[in-house]
């Protein structure tokens, strides 16, 4: 399941240290007094352990978890840590152990402030993400959200794989969710409907879901009456009444995204449990689309025969403007006629 995610080269540096910027440097890798506190050397530790352990603390709050090869830690981090400690973090013989996952650094000793993940915590972490699966499908962005989620909640994150398989779960759930809270739209005669949807009309030549699909490349009297007639279709669906408040906005552009861009038979191969879902929000979103097609293009055609008008109006007014000019040109060559005649 995680290799549908993560290619194993990922799974294998979420397990690692990744490279280390200069804000981050400074903003996790600075001991705090307690930090100080907790690796004193008065406690029986030596240079080694103190600085293994001081290296464990400063990347829980980075990573949400310890690598299980501390010594990997970047090196420009350990250099600060050591001159924190008054440890020479360059002496080849000073190798940080690594901490023991189920007592952290002392025997009966838990870190400060963070817990490992139980079974209380795996539960709190699969809500989450079945509440964010709602609003987002990608596992990738799930994965960083649930990550961020435990470092906020001061959880040691679970192992990568163990992470991409409750998001895939959350993922699962989400669609059964999704179903469930459509469920009551979901009559014969409404399914019949969605399923004409996915068949080519002869009179169109492409299935009624392209059609809807294909919005208008100009904006011309052809194209409003075509948008015209794709409301009046949509409205003799009561796709205007479909009320699809029950899922979040992000889920409801999720699916109808989904629904334009998979191809009718894509969509017929999907189960009726996914596919009715993404058919009625695609109904929904194109009676809501189509109509401020409507309206944008009426009124882009009326801006457009305005603009036509009015430059008629200032050619017409440009030539009247001429042919005033060349009258009185005229008048003048009358007037001033005799003057000249007397004049010779």
């Amino acid at each position: 399941m995680a290799t549908r995610v993560f290619a194993d080269e990922e799974l294998a540096r979420l397990r690692e240290f990744p490279e280390i910027g200069r804000e981050e440097l400074f903003r996790f890798f600075t001991l705090s007094p307690a930090d100080l506190a907790f690796v004193d050397p008065g406690r029986g530790r030596g240079p080694a352990d103190r600085l293994g352990i001081a290296i464990a603390l400063c990347t829980l709050p980075w990573l949400g978890f310890v690598p299980d090869r501390v010594v990997t830690a970047p090196p420009v981090a350990v250099a600060r840590l050591a001159e924190q400690l008054r440890v020479d973090g360059t002496d080849p013989f000073l190798r940080p152990p690594r901490p023991d996952p189920h007592r952290p650094f002392a025997p009966g000793r838990a870190v400060p402030g963070w817990r490992t993940a139980g079974a209380l915590e795996l539960e709190e972490l699969d809500e989450f993400l079945l509440a964010r699966a709602m609003e987002h499908d990608s596992p990738t962005l799930l994965f960083r959200l649930g990550c961020e989620y435990l470092i906020s909640a001061r959880v040691i994150r679970p192992g990568p794989v163990s992470m991409v398989e409750r998001i895939a779960h959350a993922r699962e759930q989400a669609q059964r969710e999704t179903y469930d809270r459509l469920a009551h739209e979901f009559t014969p005669a409404r399914c019949a409907e969605l399923d004409a949807l996915l068949v080519t009309d002869a009179s169109l030549g492409v299935s009624r879901l392209r059609w809807l699909s294909t919005g208008p490349v100009e904006a011309s009297a052809a194209a409003v009456r075509a948008e015209v007639d794709k409301l009046a279709f949509l409205r003799g669906l009561d796709a205007d009444r479909l009320d699809m408040s029950v899922l979040p906005a992000e889920r409801r552009r999720f699916l109808a995204t989904m629904g334009r861009r998979l191809t009718p038979q894509a969509l017929e191969r999907r189960d009726p449990q996914r596919r009715y879902p993404i058919l009625l929000t695609v109904l929904a979103q194109s009676g809501t689309d189509v109509l401020d097609e409507v309206v944008a293009l009426f009124d882009q055609a009326i801006s457009a025969k305005f603009g036509a008008a009015e430059r008629r109006m200032q050619a017409e007014l440009a030539e009247r403007g001429k042919t005033g000019e060349d009258r009185q040109a005229l008048l003048r060559a009358v007037v001033d006629f005799p003057r000249v005649r007397s004049a010779r």
